[in-house]
C-alpha cells in the first residue's frame, strides 16, 4: 500500500539488536536511573512514549510497529506520518539519550509523580499493554475471511441528529486483483443500476435486471451456512431523478416481517449527506411481503419488494435493513474514549480475546475509583453485551445511548458509576459484523445457543464472556446481565427474562422491566415482555447467566420498526430513539437500587395484581371459574406465559463448521470397525438352528472317536443345566468342550430349547448311529421301556456312579444337581 515508506524500511538497520532488545525491555518495565529532581513527569514521558515513532500501535494489545518484516502486517498501520527513517533514527536516539543521560540511579517508572514530585504510591498500568489506542495510532483495520473480496473505499455515513468454512483471515480480504462489476456502462446514456456490497458489514449476492427499471435481488446466506438471508445493505450508483424503480429480494426466509405491517427500508443519499446533512430516512412505496411460488420441495421463499424514487441524477445511494453500526464505527467511539483525558480515568479498555479472524473483542470496565479496598469490594457488577447477532445493529445503538450517558459528567453518571462496576462487550460477534452475516459467526453458528460451550477454540468470544462473568461472580455479586439484541417480527422494546422458582424472590426479576416501561412509556412495552425458560434456549446468554446465579438476566429486544406506544405510535425508530434508551436503562438502575424501597415495593404490588388478572384470564379463557384468594401464588408462572417468538434458530444447529467433516471421518471410520469385528446380527430363530445344528456335528463326531463310557460322561457333560459347575480333569476332550458350552449357556439364554429337550434330541441322534454301528447295543432314552422292573432305581433315588470315573467337585463349589426325572439304561 505504501511502496515508498516499504522502501526505507527495509533499508533501516539495527545497530545493536541485543542492545536495542534490552533498551526496551527496560523501558517496558520501569527500570531506570534517574535523580528524583531529574525524574520526568507521567504526562511528559507519556508524551516521549507516545510519540517514539518505533512504538506505533497496530490497534490491538501489547503489539508494536517495530520493523514489520510481513508486508500484510503493513497493510493493518494507517501511519499517521510519512518520516524517512533517518528522521526515525534521530528521533530516537535523542529520546534514548536524554533518557538515559538523566537517569544516573535506579528509579521505577511505574511509579506515579504530581506536579511537585511527591510520589503517588498508587502504580502505572503497563503502557503497551493496554494502552492501544492513541491519538497518534493508527485503529486495528477490520480482518476478513481470505475468500472476501473488499473494496478499498471507505464507507462512512453521517448519522442525522433525529459450506464452506473458514480457515483463514487478513486485512483487506481475499489477494489480488479485485473482480470489476459484471456490468459496464455503454456511456453516459446508459441507465443501468451498478451494485456493489464487498465493504464492511455489506450484503448482496447478486443483482438482475429484468426490466428497464426493475431489479431483483438475492441476499449473501451467513457465511459458511445455507441459511439466515435477514440483513442487507448495499450500494447503488449511476442513479437517475424522477424514475421509478422496482427492487424485489427474492430470497428472504422468514414468514412473518415488519415490512407487512408498514416497516420501511432505509435509504442515504451521499448528495443529501454532504450538501444538506441528510443521512438515513426510511423511503419506499408499494411495499410487499409475500411468498415465493417456487414449489420445488425445499424451505419457502419470501419476497421483498418496492419500489423508489431517487433523490439526484448520478447519484450513490444505500439501501439497509436497519441503520448500519459497524466495526469500525465502534473502534472510533472506542478512540475517541481512550484518548478522553476525563473518560479514561474510569474507562478502562482491555481485550477480552480475539475473535476467529483475528478481530478484537474488546472489554470495558466503567467505574470511579474507590477511596477504601472496603468501598471498592462493596460495589455490585452490571454487565451488558451486544451484537451476538451482527445483523441487530440496533443492540449497538442502544449500547451507545448507555455508554455516552454513563461516561458523562451527569450526576447520575457518577453515582453509578461511584455504586457499581459495569463490565460492557460492546461487540459479541465482530466477525460476523464486519461480513455482513445476520445471525452466525464465522463457525457458521448461532453464538446465542452455545454460552454452554466447551469449545475454546471455536467459539473464543462466548466462551471468554462466560468465563469472564463466572470470575466477576466470585469476586462480587452481579446485580443485572443483559444482553442487547433486535427483533424482526414486534414492535417496541421489551425483555426477555427467567422466573424465579425462590418463594424469597417471587416476582423480582419482572420489577426492572416495569420500572423501565414506566420510565420509557413511549418505547418500552411491558406487557411484550417473557419470563418462560423453554428447553431450546437453555443455551442462550439469558439463561446460562441465570443458572450460573444472577437473578436479573435478561435479553433486550428491540424492534426492527417502531413503536405502537404513546407518542411513538406509529412512527420509526430513529437511533437517537434508541440510544435514548441507553440512558432510561441507566436511569431504572438507579430506581432499582435506590435505598428506599418505595418504589420497587409499589411495583411488586402492581405485579402481583397483574399476576392475579392474567390468571383469571386464562381460567376464563379455558371455561373454569375458580377461587384465587389463597392459592394463587402456587400457581407456575411457566404455565400462564407463552413461548417466545420471533428467533428462526431456537435449537443449537451442533458443532462448529469446520468440525463437522471431522465428525463424519470419525463416523465413517466407526461404521467401517463395526463392520469388520462383528457380523450381521441374525434372529433368535436363526441363531437356534445355528447352535443346534453345530452342537449336533459336534456331538457326533466326539461320540464316533470316544469309549462307550466317555461317550455316556461327555453327554452329560454337554447339558449345561446339570454340570454346569462341575470340573472334569479325567479328558481332554472334555476340556476342548468346555468353551462351547460356556459360549452356549451365555449366549442362548431365553431360547426355547430346554434341557431335557436338547438331552432328548442328543440321544436320540446317538441311538440311531449305534444301531446301524452295534446292532446288539440299544439305547434307550425314557426309564419306561426297561422290561425288567427289578433293574428299576427307586423314583427318589441316585444312580451308583463309579467314583473313578466322574470324581466329586472340588471343595467349595456345588455339587452337580442331577435331575431324577432322567434315567439311562444300556442293554446286552
Amino acid at each position: 500500500m505504501f511502496p515508498a515508506l516499504e522502501t526505507e524500511l527495509k533499508q533501516q538497520t539495527l545497530p545493536d539488536p541485543y542492545e536495542d532488545f534490552m533498551y526496551h525491555h527496560l523501558q517496558y518495565y520501569g527500570y531506570f536511573k534517574a535523580e528524583r529532581g531529574s525524574l520526568p513527569n507521567s504526562a511528559t514521558h507519556q508524551h516521549v512514549w507516545k510519540n517514539n515513532p518505533r512504538y506505533l500501535l497496530s490497534g490491538s494489545f501489547g503489539e508494536t510497529a517495530d520493523l514489520i518484516p510481513d508486508p500484510l502486517q503493513k497493510e493493518k498501520h494507517l501511519w499517521p506520518t510519512c518520516l524517512s527513517s533517518t528522521v526515525h533514527r534521530q528521533i530516537e536516539a535523542v529520546n534514548r539519550d536524554s533518557l538515559m543521560l538523566s537517569s544516573p540511579l535506579l528509579k521505577s517508572r511505574q511509579l506515579l509523580h504530581d506536579d511537585l514530585g511527591e510520589v503517588n504510591s498508587r502504580l502505572r498500568e503497563p503502557r503497551d499493554l493496554f494502552a492501544f489506542f492513541s491519538s497518534s495510532g493508527p485503529l486495528q483495520a477490520p480482518r476478513w475471511p481470505i475468500e472476501c473480496e473488499v473494496i478499498k473505499e471507505n464507507i462512512h455515513h453521517i448519522v442525522p441528529t433525529e459450506d464452506s468454512y473458514f480457515t483463514s483471515s487478513r486485512v483487506g480480504g481475499k489477494r489480488g486483483i479485485i473482480k470489476e462489476l459484471a456490468v459496464t456502462l455503454q456511456g453516459p446514456e446508459d441507465n443501468t443500476l451498478l451494485f456493489e456490497s464487498r465493504f464492511e458489514s455489506g450484503n448482496l449476492q447478486k443483482a438482475v435486471r429484468v426490466n428497464t427499471y426493475e431489479y431483483e435481488l438475492t441476499l449473501r446466506t451467513d457465511l459458511y451456512t445455507n441459511k439466515h438471508t435477514q440483513w442487507f445493505y448495499f450500494r447503488v450508483q449511476n442513479t437517475r431523478k424522477d424514475v421509478t424503480y422496482r427492487f424485489t429480494i427474492v430470497n428472504l426466509l422468514k414468514p412473518k416481517s415488519l415490512y407487512t405491517i408498514g416497516m420501511k427500508p432505509l435509504m442515504y443519499s451521499q448528495l443529501d449527506a454532504s450538501t444538506h446533512s441528510i443521512g438515513w430516512r426510511r423511503e419506499g412505496d408499494e411495499i410487499r411481503y409475500y411468498r415465493n411460488n417456487t414449489e420445488d420441495g425445499q424451505q419457502p421463499f419470501y419476497c421483498l419488494t418496492w419500489t423508489i424514487q431517487f433523490p439526484h441524477d448520478q447519484d450513490t445511494c444505500f439501501f439497509a435493513h436497519f441503520y448500519p453500526y459497524t466495526y469500525t464505527d465502534l473502534q472510533c467511539f472506542l478512540l475517541s474514549v481512550a484518548n478522553s483525558p476525563v473518560q479514561s480515568q474510569f474507562c478502562k479498555l482491555r481485550t477480552l480475546c480475539t475473535s476467529l479472524a483475528g478481530n478484537t473483542v474488546y472489554l470495558l470496565t466503567i467505574t470511579n475509583p474507590a477511596r477504601t479496598p472496603q468501598e471498592a469490594a462493596a460495589k455490585k457488577a452490571v454487565v451488558l453485551t451486544a451484537r451476538v447477532h451482527p445483523g441487530e445493529s440496533n443492540g449497538s445503538w442502544i449500547m451507545k445511548g448507555f455508554l455516552d450517558f454513563i461516561l458523562s459528567n451527569s450526576p447520575d453518571a457518577q453515582l453509578l458509576r461511584d455504586i457499581f462496576i459495569f463490565k460492557v462487550v460492546p461487540m459479541l460477534n465482530p466477525d460476523g459484523v464486519i461480513v455482513g452475516n445476520y445471525r452466525c459467526s464465522l463457525a457458521g453458528r448461532d453464538l446465542n445457543r452455545h454460552y454452554k460451550t466447551i469449545l475454546k477454540e471455536s467459539f473464543p468470544c462466548i466462551w471468554h464472556t462466560r468465563n469472564m462473568i463466572k470470575r466477576l461472580l466470585e469476586e462480587r455479586e452481579v446485580l443485572l446481565y443483559c444482553d442487547l439484541h433486535g427483533h424482526s417480527r414486534k414492535s417496541n422494546i421489551f425483555l426477555y427474562g427467567c422466573n424465579n422458582n425462590d418463594r424469597k424472590f417471587w416476582l423480582h426479576e419482572r420489577v426492572f422491566p416495569l420500572m423501565l416501561s414506566k420510565n420509557a412509556p413511549d418505547k418500552f412495552s411491558f406487557h411484550s415482555c417473557n419470563f418462560k425458560v423453554q428447553k431450546c434456549k437453555e443455551g442462550t446468554g439469558r439463561v446460562v447467566m441465570w443458572r450460573m446465579g444472577i437473578l436479573n438476566s435478561y435479553t433486550m429486544e428491540s424492534t426492527f420498526g417502531g413503536s405502537t406506544l404513546g407518542n411513538k405510535r406509529d412512527t420509526h425508530f430513529t437511533p437517537e430513539d434508541l440510544k435514548s434508551l441507553g440512558y432510561h436503562v441507566c436511569d431504572t438502575l438507579l430506581d432499582f437500587c435506590d435505598p428506599d424501597r418505595t418504589k420497587f415495593m409499589q411495583c411488586l404490588a402492581e405485579l402481583k395484581e397483574l399476576l392475579q388478572q392474567e390468571i383469571h384470564k386464562k381460567f376464563k379463557e379455558l371455561g373454569q371459574d375458580m377461587d384465587l384468594e389463597g392459592s394463587w401464588s402456587d400457581i407456575s408462572l411457566s404455565d400462564i406465559e407463552s413461548s417466545t417468538s420471533g428467533s428462526d434458530s431456537s435449537l443449537s444447529d451442533g458443532l462448529p463448521v469446520h468440525l463437522l467433516n471431522t465428525a463424519d471421518e470419525l463416523n465413517q471410520k466407526k461404521k467401517m470397525y463395526k463392520k469388520k469385528k462383528r457380523k450381521p446380527l441374525q434372529s433368535r430363530k436363526q441363531r437356534n438352528k445355528q447352535y443346534q445344528k453345530s452342537n449336533l456335528m459336534q456331538e457326533s463326531k466326539l461320540t464316533e472317536d470316544a469309549p462307550e463310557g466317555a461317550g455316556f460322561a461327555s453327554t452329560l457333560q454337554k447339558q449345561p443345566a446339570f454340570f454346569k459347575n462341575s470340573e472334569n480333569t479325567s479328558s481332554s476332550m472334555m476340556k476342548n468342550e468346555k468353551p462351547r458350552l460356556n459360549e452356549l449357556n451365555g449366549r442362548d439364554k431365553g431360547t426355547s430349547l430346554g434341557p431335557s429337550k436338547m438331552t432328548t434330541l442328543i440321544l436320540t441322534k446317538n441311538k440311531e448311529r449305534m444301531q446301524r454301528e452295534k446292532p446288539g447295543f440299544t439305547v434307550s432314552c425314557s426309564p419306561k421301556r426297561n422290561t425288567n422292573p427289578s433293574q428299576e432305581p427307586a423314583p427318589d433315588t441316585k444312580p451308583n456312579w463309579s467314583r473313578n470315573r466322574y470324581p466329586a467337585t472340588k471343595g467349595g463349589r456345588t455339587t452337580a444337581v442331577v435331575y431324577p426325572s432322567l434315567h439311562i439304561y444300556t442293554y446286552p
